[in-house]
């Protein structure tokens, strides 16, 4: 007692820096229970989802959303639903592409995207990679096993993204209807800058496959960012929708696919004659197309994923490497390889 009376009181200086340290602590600690709080709520959300709440909101998979409003599968890679599709199909082998676009610096990431795609994707299964690319000679001269190719396809100068963003769906469009048609029955498109991390088998061959985007993944339908231009082709209406894809991967029956990229270019360039281009770009007429022609199977986003505040996946299957290293520090991209 006699020591606190004798104490010299603090200062004003010493009051304010305690009481600035206080409310810096206080607001971090409600940041974390924010996040953690949005993670258990995300995926709370997915659960009763398949209990009739609001369908874009949907741990084992048995306990994840697992179909849609429209009885389309939503595909978690270890689920029973998988084991007995991928059962199903296991009497036959299937022909199926995978294109992806590797223009100017995104050439860096096309041998960590083959390599990770040989260990982990369809395998047993016919697979032909399609690399639209402005320079053939940046794609490497891999040795593949017998039924696995590497077929690069030229498409001309293209070093600007926002370019690329542009043409990519009407480039997409043609190959299909003048090459990859011919050869394959199944196209995937995926971004190159992607790498796959655990199998991903034929549980995600369907007519037209969609991809759930992790960021929006459980959200509701009002936080979805679709195009809110009016005067825009991928306008979307308030009320309109079910779930926000990711362009980095989506694919189906070549037929399918054709039609998607055609309308979606045309919409593109029915914006770009009006000097105008939506927000997230292709990925905004992407959304906009499936939300008319909704897809036959979602993959759940095992299938697109980086670390973000969202729910947990049982399995990562593959990580987007673009997306994951723009939110990380500079000193932290090297440890992930960005």
């Amino acid at each position: 007692m006699a020591r606190f009376l004798n104490s010299t009181p603090p200062s004003g200086r010493e009051r304010v820096t305690k009481r600035r340290l206080f409310l810096a602590c206080l607001a971090l600690s409600g940041f974390i229970y924010f996040l953690r709080s949005r993670k258990a709520g995300v995926s709370s959300a997915l659960s009763r989802a398949e209990e009739g709440d609001n369908p874009g909101q949907a741990g084992n998979p048995a306990d994840l959303l697992n179909e849609t409003s429209w009885r389309a599968p939503v595909v978690w890679g270890d689920s029973e639903v998988s084991e007995r599709h991928r059962e199903a199909q296991s009497y036959r082998t299937f022909r199926v592409g995978l294109a992806a676009f590797v223009v100017g610096r995104y050439s860096q990431h096309l041998l960590r995207f083959l390599v990770s795609a040989e260990r982990h994707f369809l395998l047993g299964e016919y697979v032909f990679y399609y690399i639209l690319t402005d320079n053939p000679r940046a794609v490497p001269d891999l040795e593949l096993p017998e039924g696995r190719e590497l077929r690069p396809i030229h498409v001309g100068e293209m070093p600007e993204w926002r370019r690329l963003s542009r043409v990519r769906m009407s480039r997409l469009a043609e190959v299909i209807k003048d090459r990859i048609q011919k050869e394959v029955e199944y196209i995937f498109c995926m971004d190159v800058d992607q790498e796959f991390v655990n199998p991903v088998g034929t549980e995600i061959l369907g007519d037209l496959v969609a991809t759930l985007h992790p960021e929006y993944c459980g959200m509701p339908l009002g936080t979805f960012p679709y195009e809110k231009d009016e005067t825009s082709q991928a306008f979307v209406e308030a009320g309109e929708g079910d779930f926000y894809y990711t362009s980095e991967l989506y694919g189906g029956l070549c037929a399918e696919v054709y039609a998607m990229a055609l309308t979606c270019s045309q919409l593109i360039l029915q914006d770009g004659e009006a000097g105008f281009h939506a927000l997230r770009y292709e990925e905004s007429y992407l959304n906009r197309y499936l939300v008319n022609r909704r897809p036959t199977c979602v993959l759940s986003p095992e299938y697109s994923w980086w670390d973000s505040p969202t729910l947990e996946v049982p399995v990562q299957r593959v990580v987007s490497i673009g997306r994951q290293c723009a939110a990380l520090e500079p000193q932290k991209r090297e440890a992930k390889r960005c």
